[in-house]
């Protein structure tokens, strides 16, 4: 025994600009079959162009259908709705996403792009509007069009790896005061809204089943206030567009015509379809009696603007003329317009046809009063009610309501796009790299991986792919950037060498000699962005002292002072001895080479070798000896040293003050040039010598004989 379903019954309304139907739809499994409906006009122009302008007044004329419909069929507390399809947008658009080098990407990766490309697309769509709220509009769906991979097209981005990852994707969005408004009114009556669709599909479902969708056909509903286009081929709907005129145009041009006001118009333009003549009163009081020929008439240009702008924008969508153009809506009994619609789009005019009741059989059998074209799209929304359903949950994201409008099953990456936030930011961006020169060669350090967002509903972890319910209450927090590139000097080779050698008979294993920018460094040093790093093996005896911690110096030692000013002088000597020879500190160091160094004591200088007498005095004189140049002072030098009188023959002590002063002295005489040269003169041996001659310029002269500037001295046995 088959199980038997249920009927269920579902209350649908399309809310257009000059009036609201009503119908009670009963569906078994796949079978619908339309109950009853409920017709009203609005009291006043609450809707313009098929957007609510006033929720109260568009409110009062719902609850009088639904309390028609409630009379017969019980309390009613949901309904299916539909959205014009002018309201409906849809952008195209790529985006690029940088990859960590070498990382494999995650589908998590791949979901994040997804979600960037689809709030690019709010933003371009927000952009082009002039609007800085991205959130204004509501993503209804996205779809994928390819994946690429460095430029590559790509079947899928899982676990692959590269530089750029790059998505197309198509989203379509709808202003949030359309469905706000629509919900508002709902709410209202105290009715929740069901499901909601769009104006064009709901029609296409019904009348436009899937077998048909590869002719290339126009749909066109023509409303009060719109005329909504939708075209299919090749077995989808292709495009969806808008012509802001329809019915109304036709009404205003009755009422500039004949002079009648807008009711008495709206009652003449559905007569001229079924009657030969019309009785119309105008605003004078005046009654006529015209033939609907002379009627329609003196519009025809306005019907001819009409069909002109429906078929210009049939062209603008499917860039040729369609194989069939299908006519529904109140708007579509114009008189003529089918035939100035296929002259305009250069076709029979049999395939421009206005389908109404006798179309949708299936769904209102041979009910007279469903036969209008005016009933197509209603019907078609309790269809989509259970077939094509766009629901809408309600979350919370940050403390932040968040409205979300499903037409598949709504993650946790839609509610972040409704509530505004950006994707990409919330994940961490890599660190900047760096680069630097080492041993003449560049290499890249890269910066750190940022850090995923931490992402809660209910409290629990979860990814941006989860599925969300109405109610879900969603925490997240962004993650935090990486670290920008930062590297020791150690850590830009693997593996880095020694230099083994003995240093003062204890072995040593030597690692590099580091230089960054020309300046001395160590393996511990940072190393900054695009700086020139040497490492190298020591190579000198220096290098290796420095390493090895040996080197010390030798310039300290004997401090001492003259004359206030401090002075020091080593008081140890560097012996350096390579492979037993001595070296120099800039001599060349190989592996096993054996190397000595110490510091030998110095003695303590003299007063005279750190400071020289004749530096002191101001005043010379030049006298020459046995033909050498000698240099006499004229001035008296006298030492101290810690205020007592001292020689300069004296050593310097540690600390020592010294204190040397000059003062004019006597006249230079024969003997003062001994202290200034080396007089060594052995005596012949021979008994014929009687003793020594001394001559100043020539004469005769003794150890007394007073000097001046530029005298010639001799001395010599005789």
């Amino acid at each position: 025994m088959s199980d038997i379903t249920a009927p269920e019954l579902i209350f649908s309304l399309d809310i257009g600009t000059r009036s609201v139907v009503g119908l009670i739809v009963e569906t078994t499994g796949e079978q619908y079959r339309v109950l009853d409906c409920a017709i009203r006009e609005h009291d006043e122009r609450s809707m313009l162009d098929g957007q609510i302008h006033d929720i109260v007044a568009v409110a009062k004329v719902i609850q009088q259908i639904k309390e028609e419909l409630e009379g017969k069929y019980g309390k009613l507390h949901q309904v299916a709705v539909a959205a014009a399809g002018r309201s409906l947008r849809t952008r195209r658009i790529r985006v690029d996403m940088p990859l960590a080098r070498h990382a494999f990407i995650s589908r998590e990766d791949v979901v994040a792009l997804e979600f960037s490309a689809v709030q690019e697309a709010q933003a371009a769509l927000a952009q082009e509007l002039k609007d800085q709220d991205v959130t204004r509009y509501y993503c209804v769906g996205y779809s994928v069009v390819n994946y690429h991979l460095d430029g590559e097209l790509i079947g899928s981005l899982i676990d692959q790896r590269g530089d750029i990852a790059s998505a197309d994707v198509i989203a379509t969005f709808l202003p949030r005061v359309v469905v706000d408004s629509l919900i508002a009114a709902l709410k209202r009556c105290d009715l929740e809204m069901q499901a909601l669709t769009l104006e064009p599909i709901a029609a296409i479902n019904v009348l436009i089943p899937v077998t048909m969708r590869r002719l290339n056909i126009a749909l066109v509903d023509i409303g009060a206030g719109t005329s909504d286009v939708a075209l299919t081929e090749e077995g989808a709907i292709t495009a969806y567009g808008m012509v802001p005129v329809a019915g109304d145009e036709i009404t205003d041009a009755l009422m500039n015509a004949f002079l009648m006001d807008f009711p008495m118009a709206e009652e003449v333009k559905r007569l001229l379809s079924t009657e030969e003549s019309v009785t119309f009163t105008d605003i004078l009081g005046i009654e006529h009696t015209i033939s609907a020929t002379e009627v329609t008439s003196a519009i025809e240009a306005d019907i001819q603007q009409l069909a002109d702008k429906i078929a210009f924008k049939i062209l603008e969508l499917n860039g040729k003329a369609p194989q069939a153009v299908m006519l529904i809506g109140g708007g579509s009994l114009t008189p003529g317009l089918t035939g100035k619609v296929a002259q305009v789009l250069n076709i029979p005019a049999a395939r421009v046809a206005v389908r109404g009741g006798d179309a949708i059989k299936q769904y209102v059998g041979d009910n007279p009063a469903l036969s209008g074209p005016e009933f197509v799209t209603p019907v078609g929304i309790a269809v989509a009610a259970r077939r094509h359903p766009l629901r809408y949950v309600t979350v919370t994201v940050n403390d932040t309501p968040v409205r979300i409008f499903d037409l598949r099953k709504m993650t946790l990456g839609d509610a972040l796009i409704a509530s505004g936030l950006d994707i990409r930011r919330l994940y961490g961006r890599p660190g900047l790299a760096m680069t630097v020169t080492v041993n003449g060669r560049m290499k890249m350090i890269p910066g750190g991986h940022g850090t995923a967002p931490v992402i809660e509903r209910n409290k629990e972890s979860v990814s941006l792919d989860t599925p969300i319910n109405d109610g879900d209450q969603i925490i997240v927090v962004a993650g935090t950037n990486g670290d920008d590139a930062r590297v020791f000097a150690k850590d830009l080779f693997d593996e880095l060498d020694t230099l083994e050698v003995i240093c003062n008979d204890r072995p040593y294993s030597l690692g590099p000699v580091v230089h960054v920018n020309g300046a001395v460094a160590t393996l511990d040093t940072w190393i900054s962005d695009r700086a020139e790093v040497d490492i190298r093996l020591p190579r000198t005896v220096y290098e290796v002292l420095e390493l090895a911690e040996l080197k010390t110096s030798a310039e300290s030692g004997l401090r001492f002072s003259v004359n206030g000013q401090d002075y020091s002088v080593p008081s140890r000597m560097e012996v350096i001895e390579l492979n037993g020879r001595p070296a120099a500190l800039t001599d060349i160091v190989r592996k096993g080479d054996v190397l000595v160094y110490r510091l030998d004591e110095v003695p303590a200088p003299s007063i005279q070798d750190v400071i020289p007498l004749e530096e002191w005095v101001q005043e010379t004189m030049i006298v020459h000896f046995n033909g050498e140049r000698v240099v006499l002072p004229v001035a008296q030098v006298t030492i101290t040293v810690d205020g007592n009188a001292a020689n300069a023959s004296d050593p310097v002590i540690e600390g020592a003050d010294i204190t040397v002063k000059s003062s004019p002295a006597s006249t230079p005489v024969f003997s003062d040039v001994f202290r200034f040269v080396d007089v060594s003169l052995e005596k012949p041996d021979r008994e014929s010598i009687s003793g020594f001659v001394m001559l100043v310029n020539g004469e005769q002269a003794n150890f007394q004989t007073e000097l001046k500037s530029g005298d010639k001295l001799e001395l010599f046995w005789e």
